[in-house]
């Protein structure tokens, strides 16, 4: 069971409200019962999208009867509505909002949103779920969108917000780890009570916290799909994790292969130190009296080095040879 989070209003003492119930596996209706999902998206798909046949707004008080006492369901102008600060994805599809928009200009938003009342602005409400549908109301250019609203606190929303998105799949990794963070963060709750609340295991939540480590460039390349999650674990905690990430991009490395490349220490090259006057003089001198390509790789820590000649034909390397008394 999930911890209580700390109290934001009165209503929140109440004994009946236990977040961790709500949302898991079943999104809208664990919120409002099937009764009122049902109520909700009938009213919705008789036709409230913002416009009637003859181009007049509808009217946008909150709705009357059954429906509005089981789920609170009204017609919100669209742009009473703003976007809370626990929504936790952050990047959408462009072309995917575009077809939804298109599909809510022909027929109309059938599900209704999730709001909840503007703390401190009156005839305002945030967003809590739904951003994708209330993004293509704005593109199909419709008045008004069916919401359900309910006095919920910042830490309900918070949750919410973050368990609709998990259960449809919504999120990178990326978004899915930094709302865990959120909740951790500013809520104090535990990886196993997130665990119960999201009706994921623990290890899971473990694992994607663990991705807020990577560098910002490399938690790029997963947020825009370029690498998986599977790709970028081995690189968590490196020192050149960066620089493998893009590697990995460009040759299109499995998990596996990025596992075996971390092992055998594959990482960046280290940089060869610069050489010293005399060597560069010695190496100038072969090229100059002798045309030889001499190319010295010295280590002064070590003292152990590399001497690389390169002869341009046979009678140069044959003559190399008979001063070293090899033929």
């Amino acid at each position: 069971m999930t911890k209580t989070p700390p109290k934001e209003s009165k209503a929140k003492a109440s004994p009946a409200k236990k977040a961790p119930q709500r949302g898991l596996g079943r999104g809208l209706s664990s919120l409002l019962g099937d009764a009122g999902v049902a109520a909700a998206t009938a009213n919705a798909a008789a036709g409230i999208t913002g416009e009637s046949a003859s181009g007049v707004v509808q009217n946008t008080a909150p709705a009357t009867g059954d429906a509005a006492a089981i789920t609170g369901l009204a017609e919100i102008p669209v742009e009473w509505i703003n976007s809370g600060p626990w929504q936790p994805r952050r990047r959408f599809d462009n072309d995917a909002l575009t077809d939804l928009a298109n599909s809510v200009r022909q027929k109309g938003v059938v599900q209704p949103i999730l709001v909840r009342p503007h703390p401190k602005k009156p005839q305002r409400y945030e967003l809590i779920a739904g951003e994708r549908r209330w993004r293509a109301a704005q593109m199909a250019q419709l008045h008004v969108i069916p919401a359900i609203v309910r006095p919920f606190t910042d830490s309900e929303s918070y949750e919410i917000a973050l368990i609709e998105n998990v259960q449809r799949a919504d999120l990178t990794v990326i978004e899915e780890a930094e709302g865990y963070q959120q909740l951790i963060e500013t809520y104090n709750y535990t990886q196993a009570q997130l665990s119960e609340l999201i009706g994921k295991s623990r290890s899971h939540i473990a694992n994607l916290l663990r991705l807020l480590s990577l560098p910002p460039k490399v938690s790029d390349l997963v947020m825009n799909g370029t690498l998986t999650m599977g790709q970028v674990r081995p690189l968590i905690g490196h020192d050149n994790a960066t620089l493998l990430a893009l590697e990995v991009a460009k040759k299109g490395l499995s998990a596996r292969q990025v596992e075996a490349l971390v092992k055998r220490g594959d990482a960046k090259p280290k940089a060869k130190p610069e050489k010293s006057a005399d060597i560069r003089a010695i190496e100038q001198k072969a090229a100059v009296e002798h045309g030889l390509k001499l190319d010295i790789d010295w280590d002064y820590q070590t003292e152990k080095g590399v001497l690389k000649l390169r002869c341009e034909n046979f009678e140069q390397m044959n003559a190399v040879l008979e001063k070293m008394g090899l033929v």
